[in-house]
């Protein structure tokens, strides 16, 4: 947080839908399941594992900047950062999925101002990444991901 205010109390989000099964449900339903989470909008995310070179793919949080989507590599306040975040720091070429519309973007760490200001439109988003920065000492990354045009 950026501020001296207190964050909103957590809210447990409901896990039924998680992880690899959430990127299956809304690959197979071009989003119908698994775009709408807990009440917010997600994406799939696919990386170029940075080891393997085999993509990856993790279902996200998102907000809109302009034309960008944002992404926010808490990991729930993990004291690391999560791999996906890693894989696009060695490999910032990615492929979105939103809803039925896949495309290429080039993904990238906002730094200063910009981080402070897309930081709070994804609390907005997600007010529970108010709290996940209590959990840990690292500064979570935030994602812009730009589209490329085809």
């Amino acid at each position: 947080m950026t501020d001296k205010q207190e964050p909103p109390a957590y809210v447990k989000p409901d896990i039924s839908l998680f992880g690899d099964e959430h990127v299956r449900r809304y690959r197979e339903t071009d989003g119908a399941i698994g775009h709408v989470w807990n009440g917010v909008p997600c994406l799939v995310l696919t990386t170029r594992g940075r080891r393997s070179g085999e993509q990856r793919a993790s279902a996200l949080i998102y907000g809109t900047d302009a034309d960008a989507f944002i992404v926010v590599a808490s990991q729930g306040g993990a004291p690391a950062h999560p791999n996906w975040y890693h894989n696009l720091v060695a490999d910032p070429n990615v492929e979105v999925q939103v809803r039925g519309e896949r495309f290429r973007a080039t993904a990238r760490t906002a730094e200063g101002e910009e981080r402070d200001r897309l930081w709070r439109v994804m609390t907005a988003v997600w007010p529970n990444y108010d709290q996940y920065v209590l959990r840990t000492d690292r500064i979570i990354p935030v994602v812009v991901l730009d589209r490329v045009a085809s």
